[in-house]
């Protein structure tokens, strides 16, 4: 009996240990990576006196830096936090605590590799922080060569509008390809363009490829070195020009390929 009533006590603390134990903040698993370490709960105490409170680190904005929070009994305990609005990353990449002007109140600071975190606040008092226990956001996985290569892919290349091909040379008929030197279609982009921006363009004769009869080109614009291919359903793809020729950019999913023809 005795033994069920400890273990059952011993239960019981651990979970009000657990429920005690403030969990990540929102946002923490997709923060970027210089605020990933610096996120979630910590320990701050004035040193030199039996005074602390925890405190969590928060990824959404605040004014002049980001959320921090804590319970209101630490104005009580630390007097220095009933005016901190907002922290941010100090140049030493330590957390530091702000006024709602965005001025530090406690710049944190590690002396020492491996020594503990401390600052001072500008009351004059030196205050130390502490993680112990506390969860943080697991650092992001090291990317593969070829993860690295499709998010790379996947943003939007950027173009020189100045070295980009004037707007006027754009009319006329292009052979569309999936693979270099391979034409699939041909299309025509008739111009000038309309006030809106856009002008007309459709195929050139017989198109045997299913994705691009699918989308069936209907229109163009062309704006900041960018073409637009507009459908007639009023999607879009956007293409850059590169070696000669337009390329669909970001290069994601099936390639597409369109080079101007001699008229």
């Amino acid at each position: 009996m005795r033994r069920c009533l400890s273990l059952l006590i011993m239960g019981l603390a651990a979970s009000i240990a657990q429920a005690q134990t403030p969990p990540l903040p929102r946002g923490a698993a997709t923060a970027p990576d210089q605020i990933r370490p610096l996120v979630g709960a910590w320990d701050i105490e004035q040193l030199g006196a039996p005074r602390k409170c925890t405190i969590t680190l928060g990824v959404e904005t605040a004014a002049n830096g980001r959320q921090v929070r804590f319970p209101a009994t630490c104005h009580r305990a630390l007097p220095i936090l009933g005016r901190v609005a907002s922290w941010s990353v100090a140049p030493g990449g330590l957390p530091q605590l702000n006024d709602d002007a965005g001025k530090p109140l406690i710049v944190f600071a590690r002396s020492k590799p491996n020594a503990d975190i401390e600052g001072k606040g500008t009351d004059g008092q030196q205050y130390a922080l502490s993680s112990k226990d506390h969860p943080r956001a697991p650092a992001r996985p090291v990317q593969s060569a070829a993860e690295r290569s499709a998010t790379l892919a996947a943003r939007p290349t950027a173009v020189d509008p100045a070295s980009a091909p004037a707007a006027d040379s754009l009319p006329g008929r292009y052979s569309v390809m999936r693979q270099a030197n391979r034409e699939a279609c041909r299309l025509t982009l008739s111009g000038p363009p309309d006030a809106s921006g856009r002008a007309p363009a459709g195929f050139d004769g017989r198109c045997d490829d299913t994705g691009l009869t699918i989308f069936d080109p209907a229109g163009w614009r062309y704006a900041a070195g960018r073409l637009t291919l507009i459908a007639r359903r009023g999607h879009s793809v956007e293409l850059i020009f590169e070696n000669g020729q337009w390329r669909k950019d970001p290069a994601v999913g099936a390639p597409l390929l369109m080079r101007k023809l001699a008229q």
